[in-house]
Order: C-alpha cells, then sequence, then structure tokens
C-alpha cells in the first residue's frame, strides 16, 4: 500500500476553492486499491474522519494573522511525520500544494528522507505577482517558491507554461519536473433551472442566455477595470453579472472612481455564488464568459467556464491560451480590444455560439478530463510515471 499525504489544502468535503475541488476528485475518483489517501484540513478541533475513502486529520491552527496558512502547512507535516513513525511506513509520499513554507522545509524534508518519504510539490501560480501582497511579502513568496521547488523530490505543474518556467528561473541537475493539469467536468446539456434558481435570476432582472459573466476573485490582476471599461464602451444592451467577493473596500472604491460603473445599469456585482449547482447553471446559461486572469497557472474558473459556457472571451496570455487553444476568441489590455470583440460577438446567432461551445467542451473533455488526470496521478504515485 502506497500512502499518499496531501497538504496545503483547506481540505475536504469541498464546496469551492481550486485545491479543494482537486483534492475532492483525488481522492473520489480514486482507482487504484495499492493508494490510501490521507488529507490535511483546516479545522478548529484535531481529531480524524474518513470520506470519500481517504483518512482526513484535522489540523487546528490559531489566528495568527498572514502566517496561519504557513503555521498550518507546517503542523500538517509535522503530524505526517509522527504518523509514519509511530505506524512504520514504509512507502509514502507527501504532496504539498503550493509554496508557503520554503524558508521552514528543509528540517522537516530531512526528516521525511530519513523515514523514506518522498516530497512532491504543486507550486500553483505566480502568487508573487498578485497585487494584493505588499513588497515584502511578494518577496516571501518568491523566496518560498524558489526554496521549495529546489529542495522537493518532483514538482508537478498544472500548466504548461508554469513548468517552463520553473525550469528557465530554477534549472538544475536534480530538478525533476512533469505536467498534469487541473480539471472540470463537462455536463452534456443544460440542467433544468429550479424555481429557486430561477428566483435568483428574477430578483436581479437577469435574463437567461442574454448577459455576459465574470466569475473571479476581485483583486487587480484579473484585470476588472478593464473588462468594465471595455464593456462600458460596447454597444451591447446584455448585462454584465459579476459573481465575485465583492467588498466596499478600496479597491471596489477605486475601481467605482476610475469607471464610474456604478452609473451604467448593464454592469451588476451580485456577490459570491457558493451554490455549486446554481453557479453550474449561472455559468451554463451565459451568452458569453469573460476571463481576465493573468497570473500564472491554469485557472479553475476558465475551466468550468469552457465546460459550460459555450463562448469565451479570453485574455490573451499564454496561461489562458495555453488552455482555451482555438476553443474561445482572445482580446487584449489595448484600449477598444474587448469592446470591439464585445460589439461582434453581441450580434452572432445561436449556432455561431454553440459551434464555439461544442469546441469547448471538446478541448476540456480532451485535455482537462478529471478522470484522465486522477490515473495521471496515481500513475505518477505509484511510480509507474515520472
Amino acid at each position: 500500500m502506497k500512502n499518499v499525504y496531501i497538504i496545503g489544502s483547506k481540505g475536504i468535503p469541498a464546496n469551492y476553492g481550486g485545491f479543494e475541488t482537486f483534492v475532492e476528485n483525488l481522492t473520489g475518483l480514486k482507482k487504484s486499491p495499492a493508494l490510501h489517501y490521507y488529507v490535511a484540513c483546516l479545522s478548529e478541533e484535531e481529531s480524524t474522519f474518513s470520506y470519500n475513502d481517504a483518512t482526513c486529520f484535522n489540523v487546528p491552527v490559531p489566528n495568527v494573522g498572514p502566517g496561519k496558512a504557513i503555521l498550518y502547512d507546517l503542523k500538517a507535516l509535522k503530524w505526517v511525520i509522527a504518523h509514519v513513525k509511530e505506524n512504520n511506513v514504509k512507502s509514502a509520499v507527501v504532496y504539498i500544494l503550493a509554496c508557503r513554507i520554503g524558508p521552514f522545509l528543509a528540517p522537516y524534508l530531512r526528516k521525511l528522507h530519513q523515514l523514506g518519504v518522498a516530497c512532491y510539490l504543486n507550486p500553483d501560480g505566480h502568487e508573487w505577482l498578485r497585487a494584493k501582497w505588499s513588497k515584502p511579502v511578494r518577496h516571501y513568496w518568491k523566496l518560498s517558491e524558489k526554496m521549495m521547488v529546489r529542495q522537493v523530490d518532483l514538482v508537478i505543474c498544472d500548466s504548461i507554461n508554469i513548468e517552463k518556467y520553473i525550469h528557465k528561473n530554477y534549472e538544475s541537475n536534480r530538478l525533476q519536473t512533469c505536467f498534469v493539469p487541473y480539471g472540470a467536468t463537462v455536463a452534456h446539456g443544460k440542467g433544468q433551472v429550479t424555481v429557486d434558481q430561477q428566483a435568483w435570476f428574477d430578483h436581479r432582472q437577469v435574463e437567461l442566455n442574454a448577459y455576459y459573466l465574470v466569475v473571479g476573485r476581485f483583486v487587480p490582476e484579473n484585470n476588472y477595470e478593464t473588462m468594465i471599461k471595455e464593456f462600458m464602451r460596447s454597444k451591447t444592451q446584455r448585462k454584465l453579472v459579476i459573481v465575485t467577493n465583492v467588498e466596499q473596500n478600496r479597491f471596489y472604491d477605486d475601481l467605482e472612481q476610475e469607471t464610474h460603473f456604478s452609473q451604467d445599469s448593464r454592469i451588476q456585482f451580485v456577490g459570491t455564488v457558493y451554490d455549486q449547482k446554481l453557479l453550474k447553471v449561472i455559468r451554463e446559461n451565459a451568452f458569453a464568459y469573460l476571463h481576465g486572469h493573468e497570473v500564472g497557472g491554469t485557472n479553475p474558473s476558465l475551466l468550468e467556464a469552457l465546460a459550460s459556457t459555450p463562448l469565451n472571451l479570453l485574455l490573451n496570455v499564454g496561461f489562458n491560451h495555453e488552455v482555451g487553444a482555438a476553443a474561445a476568441k482572445y482580446w487584449t489590455k489595448n484600449q477598444g480590444s474587448l469592446s470591439k470583440l464585445i460589439n461582434e460577438v453581441d450580434t452572432w446567432d445561436d449556432p455561431q455560439r454553440q459551434a464555439y461551445g461544442t469546441l469547448a467542451k471538446d478541448r476540456i473533455t480532451q485535455a482537462y478530463n478529471w478522470d484522465n488526470i486522477v490515473s495521471e496521478y496515481e500513475a505518477i504515485f505509484l511510480g509507474e510515471k515520472s
């Protein structure tokens, strides 16, 4: 039996979140009886429970501010080391999600290696480029990434562009990488809109199949300013529905001051939608999806959009083009680029949109199918693929 300890997600069961959804699918779609997963879960009380045939171990962490996630990973590693020792585990892998603990990893890694445990890493995206972090925090993220990539036994990248970046910046004789993408699930045919779900649309006066959609974290690097300015420049009479964790904060206020979006009745910030069935319906019934993410990695919201929304309009950066390929239309941050594209597609009839929808679903099925991804991970953990 090969034991795989997964550290870095908030845990399962998962309602939202990229890493959480990944772990949900990895454990829920498990095929090999030769694997057993142990999943760290952020919790208030220390305990263990079983879910998806995995052993979930709760790790309580005090609220110490920005360092909470670092402490969570380190306490989880400590739990793993104790478990391996106490149970005389002979065959194991620790899989760490994200590069938070680089400056602190060495002593833990030394103990793991002494116990015969390999350590794998998913570096995620370019966290050190995110505008929400101060300069010292960005410096920490970059240093932590460098230290972790150089110490672990294998770096598993969910983006080809991230793998290229890792080799360009951290090439060494011992660096080992592989590419395994993030996934999505294609639904064949639209789901039935329930009475409660229809009420969500009616309350916001949003007509099915007649709105543009944005889903993503409310951060500057997702280019809300460009998307909103360009949408306001466009001639479309459709609404722009923005699903995000919007709050009356500085970024929101700056965005309003820069764009005056509140004066445009077409633009609606609707808050976060945690009900995954409702979110799926919102995606399926959008006229088109706008994606402005430009900071690293394979973005889960983009994959979900390709799996559900017929027409996807993506910011033309390497990460997005890698995923969307010929199944999407692209725009740049140059003034007029997105508004011109919106004006173009706004006149398309349903067959034109659905042709792109077919390409998008085929793209997900062929390249980002969870079932295939789980098989690839199992082969890596069992040493059948490097």
